[in-house]
């Protein structure tokens, strides 16, 4: 089955800037829509951002107009440009498929918003 493997997070100061990756060890463009999802402390893992096979794009409300997700499916890989990062953004963050898949959920990337 298809792995998917989180890179990219760190620390960042609240408005700066990080770009998240996640390599998966099979095809992204047979297994279609992707997303991005996270978990904060205390919180449900939530979806974040999704793409489609095609390319159409969808956010969660709290990161519009901040973060994009793209994908290139020769590299079987999806990214996550985050910018105006905010404290509330702090969370591992992860990729699946979208809807998601259970089997597909990896270590995820930490990514830490702090002055």
């Amino acid at each position: 089955q298809v792995q998917f493997v989180e890179s990219g997070g760190g620390l960042v100061q609240p408005g700066g800037s990080l770009r998240l990756s996640c390599a998966a060890s099979g095809s992204i463009f047979s297994i279609g829509g992707m997303g991005w999802y996270r978990q904060a402390p205390g919180k449900q893992r939530e979806l974040v951002a999704s793409i489609s096979r095609s390319g159409r794009t969808d956010y969660v409300d709290s990161v519009k107009g901040r973060f994009t997700i793209s994908r290139d499916n020769a590299k079987n890989t999806i990214y996550l440009q985050m910018n105006s990062l905010k404290p509330e953004d702090a969370a591992v963050y992860y990729c699946n498929a979208f809807p998601s898949f259970s089997v597909y959920w990896g270590q995820g990337t930490q990514v830490t918003v702090s002055s």
